[in-house]
């Protein structure tokens, strides 16, 4: 009796091990290039009839675990991340195969991508439900950028470069010269890692197109550079004319500011000169009356001081000190004047009273015997004063010609008519 409960433990054992959940992967480690479409493959075993509950996790280094799709009671939900719209899963769900594809992979993509497989009725035991897939995404290199570093001389070296701004792998990079002198270049001369050709010795054969070609597992790119070889005479003479131009141009720039700034300075000294001459000129003087023709002196404030006249009349003699003549002031009075004593030495001139008090006189020649015509001279000569302003006008005498005499005598005999100024109401001489 004993072999059989035995025999029934056994079963039991083999029964509950068949009935454990287990995820299977694929392939472990998956490489695909940039914008490719890639396949995650796991599936799971079960003899449960349940449905199953699928979580797919991305977890990169130095980042945190991104959950991307799921599966819970018949839906399939696609996590908000970059993913979204490029990840599903490749059979329709539920299915025991749970794999997943990736379009237009990018080099974000790459990671540990970690699918974990549960069901109620299913135990699971170190494990056994969890798939683990590395992917790599892999990048052809970005078109590189040739460079050449030196002066391309007869007998000098220089050394090319070329170099790509990313790629995943690493690129190896190769150099050759194109046609017609095809060359392949090997180490020392070329660095595969580096990307740099060292040509020593330069001659005018190695002038030409160089190529570079930089590629990686992912695919490849060039770039291309064109060497020209050079004698030192005339890399001097291109660069003398380089630096002759340049110093033409700046003379020319110079010469034109230096006329500009000639020009204004010209202009403005014109505009201070014409300023101050403006400033310091004088206003234009205008006399009350005309000017005679004997050189009169007349006071600023509009009065007459005193006259002189320069004419000298020798044809006929002066008047006696005790002759006078009868003439009108400007305020239409008749008063005496008496002719200034000229002293025979001296032959200065007696200065007269302003015109305020007297007016000039009117001259008579001497008759033909030599005697003066007699004048009128009135009592209060000696009481006039000085008048200040507007004075009452009186009726306007004439001066008294002796009979017999008229005006054409007068002439004939060389009188000279004197034109005596009027004063205003307000005082002033008009």
């Amino acid at each position: 009796m004993e072999p059989l409960p035995l025999a029934l433990g056994l079963a039991a054992l083999l029964g509950l091990s068949s009935a454990l959940l287990e995820v299977n992967v694929g392939q472990a480690s998956i490489s695909t290039i940039q914008g490719q479409r890639v396949v995650l493959p796991i599936w799971y075993t079960s003899i449960s009839q349940r449905s199953p509950y699928v979580s797919w996790v991305l977890e990169r280094p130095g980042a945190n675990r991104l959950q991307i799709l799921t599966y819970m009671d018949g839906t399939v939900k696609v996590q908000e991340t970059y993913l979204k719209n490029r990840t599903g899963f490749v059979y329709p769900m539920p299915a025991s195969n749970i794999s997943i594809a990736i379009n237009n992979t990018q080099e974000m993509d790459s990671g540990e991508y970690m699918c974990t497989v549960n069901i109620l009725d299913e135990d699971t035991i170190n494990g056994k439900n969890i798939g683990l897939i590395n992917l790599t995404v892999l990048v052809p290199p970005s078109p590189p950028m040739c460079q050449i570093h030196g002066k391309p001389y007869l007998g000098g070296n220089v050394t090319i470069s070329c170099k790509s701004s990313f790629s995943k792998p690493s690129p190896k990079y190769t150099w050759q010269r194109t046609a017609p002198n095809t060359q392949v270049f090997f180490a020392p001369a070329q660095d595969l890692t580096r990307g740099t050709l060292m040509l020593t010795n330069l001659s005018k054969e190695m002038s030409g197109m160089y190529v570079c070609t930089a590629a990686n597992v992912a695919g490849s790119s060039k770039c291309n550079i064109t060497l020209e070889v050079n004698s030192p005479l005339s890399a001097a003479v291109i660069a003398g004319a380089v630096v002759g131009s340049l110093i033409g141009v700046g003379l020319i720039i110079l010469f034109v500011l230096q006329m500009f700034v000639y020009r204004k300075k010209k202009k403005d000294t014109q505009e201070e000169l014409a300023n101050e001459i403006k400033e310091d000129a004088v206003a234009p003087k205008t006399t009350p009356w005309g000017k005679s023709s004997s050189s009169d002196i007349v006071s600023k404030n509009g009065t007459l001081s005193s006259v002189h006249s320069t004419r000298d009349h020798k044809l006929y003699p002066s008047k006696p000190a005790s002759d006078t003549a009868s003439i009108t002031t400007a305020a239409g009075s008749t008063v005496g004047y008496r002719p200034p004593y000229n002293h025979p030495r001296s032959r200065t001139l007696t200065p007269t009273p302003s015109l305020s008090s007297q007016s000039l006189p009117l001259y008579f020649p001497p008759g033909m015997n030599g005697s003066h015509y007699p004048s009128t001279v009135p009592s209060n000569r000696n009481a006039l004063h000085r008048t200040n302003g507007a004075q009452p006008q009186v009726p306007r005498q004439e001066p008294t010609v002796p009979q017999g005499l008229t005006t054409s005598t007068l002439t004939r005999m060389g009188a000279v008519p004197v034109m005596v100024p009027a004063q205003s109401q307000a005082g002033s001489l008009v």
